[in-house]
């Protein structure tokens, strides 16, 4: 592979609610379910790359995410499965789709969200990435992201394999496609096959409608347990049997469309991937399905990007406040840092910070992120203290806790025009050096150093106050501003 496998489509925040019934409620003849617990996952093409990284592929996810806190909570799944999100805007709500079980079977799901909202345009960094993919899965769900003018060219014009997983309310297949994955009822759905006939029989009748109708140059359609049949131009179907396997089947679809990808990345022919990704998805539903086949950290029933503590502090604040900056037309400005023992020297840069746009949004370290980095002695200040301190100041417009060692998932949420830095980091030689440089480029941001003042610094702050020496000297002569783009032309 020479570049990474690139993911397209439309993310959902799936959350599966767990409980007992021992009741039903007394003023309808409805179980009342006693939640016991709940695991949140990427859904849509979330899950789709989610499973390809899981391989050990080096996967990125082009999706449109929301400023609320269910897209802040994708943002931190998909970091925690290896994904990089190059994130488009998306206006209205992230769409979510709850299923309440008990002993295993599903009550009643719940979608929310409401109609889908327009994506944003994507960046330079976005189009450059499916030139250089060395496969490209569009996952579609029919939320506007495979429909994206901007997006259909650069998928047209890339030379990288290209595998659809179409939605009957989604848009058709760009001409070219190597290999469409629509199921059964969807195939039947969209090349409008007549009843009567047999299964097989219309499986094949509607896959060599979608190859011819989509210029494509093969068509599977998946038969649940009973395998794949794969048309290709001018040859007699092939049908790929499955093993017999029994168990939740949520995500088999989005399994084979992976594996099937993953393969043709390798080189695969397509009808090898194909039977490859009838192993991979049967494999996975004998497994135990969703539940078996996710890495660890993205089950996690814990949000990562802290929410509560303050009309101002979480995600659904930080959220809120850019938004409405971005429906202004606004600039959103955000930071980071521990902020232990808040200092004129953090004040300086905030304030600076606050400057350069029309909000600032502090991304903190969480204490177990602080512990992680500077040891068990740290923080002297708990997160909700220094998130207190910070937002009372009025340069600062929100603020979002994060539990990682770095704010990357904050980031790829929050999609920042500038990201800021004190002035510390510009003896590095530039802006190139800021780890965040990299992420900021995906959705066309900047990164940016400003001032701070000399002689102020928690560490020594620390140091002096348990020796017993008071605070350290400052000369109070603030360095001298350093600005500097990773954006070609930006001042």
């Amino acid at each position: 592979m020479t570049g990474p496998v690139v993911v397209l489509g439309d993310t959902l925040l799936d959350r599966d609610v767990e409980g007992v019934v021992n009741r039903l409620c007394p003023d309808s003849p409805v179980p009342v379910l006693e939640e016991t617990t709940h695991v949140d996952r990427p859904g849509g093409a979330g899950l789709a790359a989610v499973f390809a990284a899981a391989q050990g592929a080096e996967v990125a996810l082009v999706t449109a995410v929301a400023d609320d806190a269910g897209g802040a909570r994708l943002g931190t799944l998909l970091a925690a499965a290896g994904v990089q999100l190059y994130a488009l805007p998306l206006a209205g709500a992230t769409p979510e789709k709850i299923r309440l079980r008990a002993r295993g079977r599903v009550l009643l799901r719940h979608d929310r969200g409401g109609p889908a909202g327009e994506p944003g345009e994507p960046s330079e960094a976005v189009l450059r990435l499916l030139a250089t993919a060395s496969a490209v899965l569009v996952s579609d769900y029919g939320r506007g992201v495979a429909r994206h003018p901007a997006l259909r060219a650069a998928l047209a014009a890339t030379r990288a394999p290209v595998v659809w997983d179409p939605h009957p309310r989604g848009p058709a297949a760009v001409p070219g496609v190597s290999l469409a994955t629509p199921n059964e009822s969807e195939a039947r759905e969209l090349a409008k096959a007549p009843p009567g006939a047999s299964r097989l029989v219309t499986a094949s009748r509607g896959a060599q409608a979608l190859r011819r109708r989509w210029q494509a140059g093969a068509v599977a359609v998946t038969l649940g347990g009973d395998g794949a049949l794969l048309c290709h131009a001018g040859s007699t179907p092939l049908v790929v049997p499955a093993p017999a396997a029994e168990g939740d089947t949520c995500g088999a679809g989005d399994r084979f469309a992976a594996a099937a990808t993953l393969a043709l990345a390798g080189g695969a022919l397509v009808s090898e991937a194909v039977q490859e990704a009838v192993a991979e998805a049967s494999a996975y539903v004998a497994d135990g399905g969703v539940a078996a086949a996710l890495p660890a950290p993205v089950r996690t029933a814990a949000p990562a990007l802290m929410v509560g503590g303050g009309d101002r502090i979480g995600a659904a604040a930080a959220g809120e406040v850019v938004s409405r900056v971005r429906a202004a037309g606004g600039t959103v400005v955000a930071t980071g840092g521990c902020f232990d023992l808040l200092h004129a020297g953090h004040v300086a840069t905030l304030q600076a910070a606050r400057q350069l746009g029309d909000c600032l949004v502090v991304c903190l370290n969480s204490d177990a992120s602080v512990a992680g980095l500077k040891g068990p002695e740290r923080p002297v200040v708990p997160q909700g203290d220094r998130g207190r301190l910070l937002a009372a100041l009025g340069c600062v417009d929100a603020v979002l806790i994060f539990d990682e060692p770095t704010p990357r998932a904050a980031l790829s949420w929050l999609r920042p025009d500038i990201w800021v830095k004190g002035g510390d980091y510009a003896s590095g030689g530039g802006a190139e050096t800021l780890p965040e440089a990299e992420i900021l480029a995906r959705w066309g941001g900047h990164t940016v150093v400003v001032p701070y003042l000399d002689g102020r610094s928690t560490t020594d702050m620390i140091a002096a106050a348990r020796a017993g020496r008071g605070r350290p000297a400052a000369t109070g002569r603030a360095r001298e501003t350093v600005v500097r783009s990773t954006a070609e032309g930006a001042r």
